[in-house]
């Protein structure tokens, strides 16, 4: 900034004043004002007696200030932020001018202000006031990364259209990238900042942000001095997020971070404490950068002094729980390797919410108040003495329960699901609870769920919680196309997760659906040349009302023609038609616990079979009846988050019964189907001795009267197909299925899912045989396809779909009875975010299928490994993608099968 004081006067001495000003402006550049000082004749000579000492100034009325110059700003304002009014008593020069420069200045507004002298007449002086702003930002540009990365550094500094742009902004917007950088590892990166102007519009700049990052920066060595105690590569190991180079591991990188390198100093103090070392701490530490490397090498030099034990432990000021019931929970004995790390977390562990510590056993039970302190009251050689210290406080309860968030989900919809009710003793164990009952609903983002503590009161001991939610997309349209099976595959779905039947009349309702009731209702179409399947079902979650009764039902209808994979073409004359209708019940238990699900349901379906030979069937015409009642009984308690867990577990068994109709029927299935000449051979094996016709008979086969073997009824009888078409009029069958999944955090964010499945297809009677529908397949994505004759098709990646099926003897896919499934998942979340959550995985899978339970070998598995990612849209629902490689020979086969790719559309989480 520069000021530029003009007067005009006649006759003066030019070189004592201009000695005069620089002397003015020595004093002046202190504080960053520049005046120079003009002078040349236009007016009368002043006398000598008005003469006036330049350094001594001279005193004016202030008649007028005009502000001159292109700006953005109302004149008058400037001159109020200036501190000037007219007909104030000011000296030129003086502090008035120079204030007011300061002022202005101080706005960061304006890259130049310069006061002039337009006139003085007698003892009134006029001063313009010429300012030049500062240029505004139009917009920014950066080079060098990536553009999903500008976003943040736009906003982290305010880099928003309109900013004045001066040299501070451009120095602090360089020395935070750089320093951001820096953190994350890039010890080189320079940044370029450069302005230009912008053509189209009027005192405006365009921004080029110009990022070099460099390379990354590892960690060269992490070398510790002074501890004998504990090796080097155990303290290494505590510090989990700075690594030296080692090119074994995978999941963590050697990259520098300043801030974690701090936390993993404290954590190595923390290693020595739970080994005794109560006294240990860092001396000194050391980052040399070396530059010819790019690495760093880290110095720690510790002092771990003594080791230490437990000795006595006292409790003081409980008098709701005993001291036997608090050492039980403290869990720590005199005599013991002190530890600091477990006492702590003893006490309170703030890593787990729902841990089982002192201070949860406390507010689970109302004492909101409660405060536990472990003070060391006795230090004799090396046995440290403590005293818990419990202040229960009052009880408290719940007063005012509310919720905001949610616009489209009703409020009643939230409140049945609330655990914290006004007038119940507060329980951090409910609390936490309701969090994971809000997030199951599956219409708020899981992770931004809030429970604000409002009006604490100790003194009335109530407190106010406010939930604050953040409401998400609920509902999913499936839309996909493909080519496959010599034919395209086009489906259509939409699925309504937060719908409202009750609305249904109500014209407002419709936006573009009524919605806010949390039922559910999907529909569902899918065709090609050689299928059709249409479907539609729905779900209420509290029928009644009143209690978390859910109920369902479902109606579906597919039409499949026969395909002839070699040809690709479809015979329209041969068809299988099937119609299905189930209703159900699932009620929320409260013993054992209220984690356990009871359901029940009853399912109908009807199969027709036009011509349509198959090797999954004996018969080609005819029909099939299915009625069967399924019930179950499922343990759920999986972390927050249903998308992505991080804790808990989900236990199911179910049984999917038919009546026994041979029971009630009185048909010999054993003889079904022998025509009167005959008489089946069921008594006697003679398979060492031929018949006359030189054919063994074994039990079982049909012979005529003089014992000759006519046929085999195992070996397809002539008339095999009525006989099946007799014995699976109404299907029996029995179908018992066990899934075990667990969910378990390993360090930060990485979470490790275990799963185990089992199924079991059973017969009733024997003679009658395991049906053909029901059955398992084993391989591939685990997607199911079009059939909808009761097949479950199970996962195990790594194997073409179905792959790991029995087949019979004419090599068609036939189904299992019996299969087992192991897999471990290794989870971690790239964003959770509830536009878009994604996930990376790797896994290991084993399993196999059986044709029957005489052949089931829960050792004979093929195996798998590799590794996916996961993306779920709200709108889109799960998309995904695994590439396996399978270490074993498929059947028929005696090589690995190698690698597959494997497209994961909608399946469960």
């Amino acid at each position: 900034m520069r000021l530029l004081l003009v007067i005009k006067k006649e006759n003066v001495d030019l070189e004592k004043q201009v000695n005069k000003l620089n002397n003015f402006l020595v004093l002046n550049q202190k504080i960053g004002i520049a005046l120079t000082l003009l002078i040349f004749g236009s007016f009368t000579q002043i006398k000598a007696q008005d003469r006036v000492p330049f350094d001594q100034g001279k005193k004016y009325i202030l008649a007028d200030v005009a502000v001159v110059g292109k700006i953005s700003f109302n004149n008058q304002t400037v001159i109020t932020f200036a501190g000037l009014q007219k007909g104030q008593e000011i000296t030129i020069p003086g502090e008035e001018i120079s204030g007011a420069i300061k002022k202005l200045g101080k706005l960061g507004l304006f890259d130049e202000i310069s006061f002039y002298v337009n006139k003085i007449q007698n003892d009134s002086i006029y001063l313009d006031l010429n300012l030049v702003e500062l240029p505004k930002l139009n917009e920014v540009k950066f080079v060098g990364i990536k553009k999903n990365k500008t976003e943040g550094l736009i906003k982290d500094n305010s880099l928003t259209k309109g900013k004045v742009v001066n040299e501070n902004l451009i120095t602090t917007t360089k020395n935070y990238i750089e320093s951001k950088y820096k953190k994350e590892g890039y010890y080189n990166t320079k940044v370029n900042i450069t302005t230009i102007k912008d053509t189209s519009s009027v005192n405006q700049v365009n921004m080029l942000v110009t990022i070099d990052k460099g390379d990354k920066v590892k960690i060269q060595s992490i070398d510790f001095v002074g501890n004998d105690k504990l090796s080097d590569k155990t303290l290494r190991n505590a510090m989990k997020d700075t690594k030296q180079k080692n090119p074994l591991r995978i999941l963590k990188a050697s990259k520098f971070i300043q801030a974690k390198y701090k936390t993993d100093l404290e954590k190595v103090i923390a290693a020595y404490k739970e080994k005794g070392y109560r006294d240990a701490r860092i001396l000194s530490d050391s980052v040399t950068y070396n530059k010819n490397k790019n690495a760093l090498a880290i110095k720690i030099n510790v002092e771990e002094g003594n080791k230490y034990y437990f000795g006595n432990i006292k409790f003081l000021g409980n008098t709701v729980y005993s001291d036997q019931l608090l050492s039980r929970i403290l869990g720590v004995k005199k005599g013991e390797t002190y530890n600091g790390v477990l006492l702590e977390k003893r006490i309170a562990d703030k890593s787990k919410p729902d841990s089982e510590d002192i201070t949860n056993l406390y507010q689970n039970n109302g004492y909101l108040f409660s405060n536990i302190n472990a003070v060391e009251v006795k230090t004799a050689n090396d046995t440290i003495d403590f005293e818990i210290r419990v202040t229960e406080g009052p009880l408290a309860y719940f007063n005012k329960i509310t919720v905001v968030g949610n616009d489209k989900t009703n409020d009643r919809v939230i409140y049945r699901e609330l655990r914290t009710k006004p007038g119940d003793k507060y329980s951090k164990e409910e609390l936490v609870r309701t969090i994971r009952e809000i997030g199951q609903l599956g219409f708020f983002d899981p992770e931004a769920i809030d429970p604000k503590f409002k009006n604490v009161d100790s003194g009335a001991g109530t407190v106010d919680i406010e939930y604050n939610l953040v409401e998400k997309g609920s509902s999913q349209i499936e839309l996909q196309g493909g080519y496959g099976g010599g034919g395209f595959i086009g489906t259509l779905g939409l699925s309504f997760n937060n719908f409202s039947a009750r609305n249904l009349l109500n014209k407002e309702a419709y936006k573009p659906l009524p919605m806010g009731d949390g039922q559910k209702v999907s529909l569902r179409l899918q065709g090609s040349t050689y299928f059709q399947t249409y479907s539609v079902s729905f779900s209420e979650p509290w029928f009644g009302q009143k209690k978390p009764v859910q109920f369902s039902t479902s109606l579906s209808y597919s039409k499949q023609f026969l395909n002839n994979y070699i040809t690709q073409r479809v015979d329209k004359t041969k068809s299988f038609n099937i119609l299905t209708l189930s209703v159900g019940l699932a009620k929320r238990l409260t013993v054992p616990d209220d984690f356990f699900v009871l359901s029940q349901s009853v399912s109908y379906q009807h199969y027709d079979l036009n011509n349509y030979n198959t090797g999954l069937f004996t018969f080609g015409n005819g029909t099939s009846r299915n009625l069967a009642y399924t019930i179950g009984l499922t343990r759920s308690n999986k972390g927050v988050n249903p998308i992505f867990p991080t804790y808990g577990s989900e236990f199911s068994i179910s049984a999917k019964v038919t009546p026994p109709y041979s029971l009630l029927n009185g048909t010999d299935y054993a003889t079904l189907g022998a025509k009167e000449e005959y008489k089946l051979k069921n008594t006697v094996d003679r398979s060492n001795t031929p018949d006359a016709n030189g054919n063994t008979v074994k039990i079982g086969d049909y012979i005529d009267a003089a014992g000759n073997k006519v046929f085999s009824y195992q070996d397809a009888a002539p008339d095999a197909a009525l006989v099946d078409q007799k014995k699976f009029n109404w299907l029996e069958y029995y179908k018992i299925k066990f899934k075990a999944d667990w969910y378990t955090k390993i360090y930060g964010k990485l979470v490790l899912r275990t799963l185990t499945e089992f199924g079991f297809l059973g017969a009733y009677n024997q003679d009658r045989g395991v049906v053909p529908f029901e059955r398992f397949y084993v391989g591939g994505d685990g997607l199911a396809n079009y059939s909808m004759d009761g097949r479950e098709t199970i996962q195990l990646r790594g194997y073409p779909n179905n792959s790991l099926t029995p087949v019979n003897s004419k090599g068609e896919q036939i189904g299992a009875t019996v299969y087992n499934k192991f897999s471990l998942e290794m989870r971690y979340p790239i964003t959770l975010k509830s536009s878009a959550s994604i996930y990376a995985l790797t896994f290991l899978e084993a399993g196999s299928s059986y044709k029957d339970f005489k052949s089931y070998n829960p050792f004979a598995l093929s195996r798998s490994a590799g590794a996916g990612l996961r993306v779920f849209m709200p709108a889109f629902g799960l998309l995904g993608i695994d590439f396996g490689y399978g270490f074993d020979a498929l059947p028929g086969t005696s090589k690995p099968n190698g690698w597959e790719t494997h497209f994961i559309i909608g399946q469960q989480f």
